[in-house]
This record gives structure tokens, sequence and C-alpha cells, in this order.
């Protein structure tokens, strides 16, 4: 993720909601779904078999809780078709629901381990169990604390319940409009059931807003004055009935639909929704008065905790914010090494290298027309990457998904606020294929040396090629992500890029390459500058710009996102460095028995782990292949 939102929900998105709410209906802690239902009512079942099942019935527990998750992995049908009408509850009481229904399954898998089972199961179970024990102790410390939305297993932890990135507002006109499916009459029903949800799920929101802003809990002034204007602006189109009403009229239409489900869909998005968030906009007009323009944790109540734990939740690690901060330094000192000699015989002699990469930025030659027809320059280059990449993944995998992405232009009204680009794997089914999402709010976002880059970091073979084998795992395994290692995976997926030969021929492209890195290495420094060691905005931005020589446009917006999702731009590098550590005792320990292919395909077969998970794969990958 290039980074962090009215378009489908990738994997990464979806399960960034598993935290942000809960099924209305009271959870027991077996599950309510079929296969757990049925495998767990074998008194005689092996512990293999129990243990598939136990899985299984924590994953329905956990769709349960974001009925939206199971419409983006596309299996919202069957006797799971009623998922397709609901949202997940974000109000106080969904959260607690959210707590309870974890506490109750964490306590399952221990038992479970406790009572020698996990002995006489597969590598791959065992795996699968330390996984979600990983995902829902992390989680249930993050409901522990006093504020904040909770992300199960994913990656959009934050402090506040609603903001410029965060927030029902975004993402619900995203699911109807976009990923919703619209076939039958049922189906169309279904929209307008999730869209009379809406405005619950709002007010459930502003509720959490309120309660927070009584314990002082309130976000920078900047944020606000940026999530104003986007929540007016879906306000504005739900009173004239807008997009939530006109995409279930051409969904209905498109499927030969007879009746008037524009105007049911418009009228509620003129009545209720638009009442929901008017409500929402006035809570946090109130606040506006009383917020800072501190950037960081360090200035919130508690803040200090909270970042404390984001950091864990992201990086999958117990490193402190100095220890990151310093790692950040130290990795960016190296790249920048690397990357001065490639300047320099591009003819960029004079300044740091920040001052040389800003200067390159301003190159014609690399730029793309700031109009319609640079935008579709972009479109098209990225297709020519995307060939070129394919062509080369014989090379680096034993064994090879489809790599089924489509490249989307962002919504226009997500774009101000959002980052350069972002990516996720699609349906589980292959139904709903991979999204490469594009910010074209302004073409200078991008260049023709740092576009093949972030299309191999989105797409191919970032996340939605590795998505697609976590789509082939048990299905708690395809919800339950970790950042460092998704993150991490889609850094090593640049660098794959770059050792197949990708850049050989075209020199300003590992540059790219490299600034992206080095980049992530900013990330760790500006990250904890913030939250730990009072930087203000306006320094986060100055240290991208001067140091990597960032684009000041894009790097405002990435700055923003790191106030708001505190932690989660540590993930990336942090990932990204282990990954390739444990590439290297690989390579030590086999000798002439290692081969590139093994052993990315260990790393993405075995799913998304935290890092602790991770060495211990590559460590038995070693040892059965060392003989």
């Amino acid at each position: 993720m290039h980074q962090n939102l009215s378009t489908p929900f990738t994997r990464r998105q979806t399960m960034a909601t598993l935290g942000t709410g809960a099924a209305s209906l009271a959870l027991t802690a077996c599950s309510r779904g079929p296969a757990g239902i049925a495998a767990l009512s074998s008194a005689t079942a092996t512990p293999q078999a129990a243990a598939e099942a136990l899985l299984a019935s924590i994953a329905d527990n956990l769709l349960a809780l974001s009925p939206e998750g199971a419409t983006s992995l596309g299996i919202d049908t069957g006797a799971r078709a009623a998922e397709r009408g609901k949202l997940s509850d974000r109000s106080a009481a969904g959260q607690q629901a959210v707590a309870n229904t974890l506490k109750a399954d964490v306590a399952r898998v221990r038992t479970f381990t406790e009572a020698g089972g996990v002995d006489r199961i597969d590598h791959k179970t065992r795996t699968s169990l330390a996984v979600v024990e990983s995902a829902y102790g992390v989680a249930l410390d993050g409901f522990a604390l006093p504020y904040g939305d909770v992300a199960v297993g994913g990656w959009r932890n934050t402090p506040y319940v609603v903001i410029q990135n965060v927030g029902a507002y975004l993402d619900v006109p995203r699911l109807l409009t976009s990923d919703q499916p619209v076939k039958t009459s049922a189906d169309a029903e279904a929209y307008l059931a999730r869209l009379g949800a809406f405005a619950g799920v709002l007010d459930g929101e502003t509720e959490r807003l309120k309660a927070g802003g009584a314990q002082g809990m309130i976000a920078p002034a900047f944020l606000i004055d940026k999530a104003l204007p986007q929540i007016e602006a879906t306000l504005a189109d739900a009173r004239g009935g807008g997009s939530l009403a006109d995409a279930l009229a051409t969904k209905a239409r498109d499927a030969g639909l007879a009746g008037d489900w524009g105007a049911r869909a418009g009228a509620i998005a003129r009545g209720p929704v638009s009442a929901a968030l008017a409500r929402q906009i006035a809570e946090l007009k109130t606040q506006r008065p009383r917020a800072t323009m501190d950037a960081g944790m360090w200035a919130r109540p508690g803040g200090d905790e909270w970042y404390a734990w984001g950091l864990r939740a992201s990086t999958t690690t117990r490193m402190t914010p100095d220890e990151i901060h310093r790692m950040g330094r130290a990795e960016l000192a190296e790249l920048q090494g690397q990357m001065d000699p490639i300047l320099k015989r591009l003819g960029y002699t004079q300044g740091s290298v920040g001052d040389r990469m800003n200067a390159l930025a301003k190159d014609p030659r690399f730029q793309f027309p700031n109009n319609d027809t640079g935008r579709a320059e972009i479109m098209a280059y990225i297709q020519t990457w995307l060939g070129k990449i394919r062509a080369e993944m014989p090379r680096a995998f034993r064994t090879l998904v489809r790599g089924n992405v489509e490249v989307k232009r962002l919504p226009l009204a997500e774009e101000p606020g959002a980052p350069a680009a972002y990516g996720g794997a699609g349906s589980i089914d292959g139904s709903i294929p991979g999204k490469f999402w594009i910010n074209l709010h302004t073409t200078d976002l991008h260049s023709k040396y740092s576009l093949p880059d972030l299309t191999f970091h989105e797409a191919i073979p970032g996340h939605v090629w590795q998505g697609e084998y976590a789509n082939q795992m048990p299905l708690i395994r395809t919800m339950l992500a970790f950042n460092a290692y998704s993150e991490g995976w889609a850094l090593y997926a640049e660098q794959l890029a770059d050792e197949l030969g990708l850049f050989d021929d075209f020199e300003v492209g590992r540059l790219g390459y490299l600034q992206s890195l080095a980049f992530r290495a900013c990330r760790l420094v500006v990250d904890t500058g913030l939250h730990a060691k009072r930087w203000t905005r306006e320094q986060g931005v100055e240290f991208f710009v001067k140091e990597n020589g960032s684009n000041p446009l894009e790097v405002a917006s990435e700055v923003d996102r790191y106030c708001s999702w505190a932690g989660q731009a540590c993930g990336y590098k942090v990932g990204h460095s282990e990954i390739v550590r444990q590439r290297g005792l690989a390579q030590a320990a086999l000798g002439t028995k290692y081969d590139l292919r093994d052993f990315n395909n260990v790393v993405v077969e075995g799913g998304n782990v935290p890092l602790d998970v991770l060495a211990q794969n590559v460590a038995a990958y070693v040892a059965e292949n060392k003989g």
C-alpha cells in the first residue's frame, strides 16, 4: 500500500473494518455458520479434524462481526446470504461484542493447545492456530485501551473513530456502489437493507466521537479540517439521492430487474442517511474549537500507551519508538549510499541525495501531462510494466497464481485525502479481481521512474499477487493479515523486480525503487518523530522532502495519514528487512541447495503471519532441505 479509501474493499480494507464494528446479534463461542456446526458435532473427531473445525468456526464468528467481509471475499451466498444485507455495528456496544467474541475464541484455541492437540496436527494448521492466537491477543490488548478502532488481523488501527481516512462515510458508499452485487431482486433488497442500516452505523460512530471528546481525545485540527469537507461532500451527494441511488438503479437495470429501486434508495439516502451524516458533521464541528495543531499521540490522553500498542500491532515486534527511529536513520543512510552513484551517472552531481532527487522530480523527461491525456498515459504505462513483470514470475516462484488485477482510478471525492495508491487481492473465487487503486487527483503525484516500482508493490508480485496465495488458505487465514508481513512482502516484491532485471536497461527506474525503500525508512523516522518525539506536521513533511527528495504534495497526505493511523507506517520497512534477513539465513544454511523460487514460495504459501512465525516457517524449510 503506497498507501491506508466509493470503491470495492480490498482485503486490507475489509479486515480493517473487522475491528470497527460487530454484528447486532449476540454471538456464542461456537460457530453459527454451517461449516463450524457440522464439523464440531463429531465427538470422535481426530485432533487434525478438530483443529480444522475450530478454525472454521472462528472464521464464521469473525465474519458475523463484519458482514462486509463476506461480500468482499465473495462468500455472502448460500447459508451466508443474509450477511449481504447487514453492516457492522460501530457503536460502543458493537466494539464490546467484538472483544467478547475474540476473548471466547482465543480461549478455545488455548484450551486446544494446552490439551496437547497441537502436537498431533500438521504444521500448516499449527501455524494457523498460532496466527489466530497472536492476532486476537494483540487485538484484545487494543480493545482494553480507552479509545480507538482496532483492526482484528488488519492494518487500519486508529485512535480516531472518524477522520479524513477513517469512517463509515467512506467505507459504506464504497462498498455499496462498487462491491455490492445486484443480480436478483433479493440482492437489490439486500442493497436497500444495507443502505437502511447506514444511518445507524454513522450514529454509532458519532456516539463514540462524543465519548472520545469527553475524554479529551480530539483529533488534530488539521485532520478535522480535512475530514469535514469530505463528509460534507458525502452529505451533499446523499441529499440528492446521488451515487447511492444511482448505483442501485444502474445495477438493477443491468440485471434486468423491474422496480423503483433507485427511487427507494434515494429516499433512504435523502432521509435517515443525510440526517445521520449531518449529526456526525455537527459533532466534529463541536470538537473543532478544542482541537490543537499537535500532530502526535504524545499530545493525547494516554497517547504514549496507545502508540506503543500501535507499533506492536503494526510491526509484530516489541521495538520501542527510539529503536525504530534509529533503524530508520541507519537504513536511510545505507540506501542513499546506493542512490548517490546512480544520480551522478544521470548527471545530478551537486547537493545532497534529497536535493538531487528533488531536481530529478522536476525533469520533464519523467513527467506526465497534468491533464486527462496524462492520466490516460499513466494507466497505459502501468499496464506496460504489469506485462513485463508477469513474464518474469516463473523465475521467482515455484508455483504461480493468476495475478488477477484491475487498475482503477480512486473515486474523485476520495482523492484529496488519499495516498498516491493502494492495492489488494480480490475475492476468493476470483469473481472480484484484485485492485490497484491509483490517485490521479494530479499527475504530479507520479513519475515515469516511480510508477513501475509502485506497480510491483501494489499489484504483481506485491499485494494482489500475495493475496491470491492467501485466498487458497483456510478462511480464517485469508481474513487475518499482519501489517509487517503484508507491507514487508510488498517492499520485497519491489526488490524482486530489481533482482529479476526489470531495471537493468532503465537505471532511473532502479533509482525510483531505491527511493521507494528510502521513503519507507523515512517513515520509521517520521512516524516515531511525530508520535514520540513531538515533531510537528511540518517537520514530518520537511524531513521527507529534504532527506528523500519526496514530492511535497504526496508526503503532506502521507504525514496526515501517519497522524491518523499511528504506528501503521512502521510495519513496511521492519517487515521488509526481516524477510531479507530470513532469506540471507536460508542462503547461508542451504548453500547450493538454496533456490530463490523455493524460498519465495515458503514465504507466500506460509500465509500472512507475525514476523516470529515467519522465522519459524523459514527455519522449518531450512531444516527440511538441509539434509
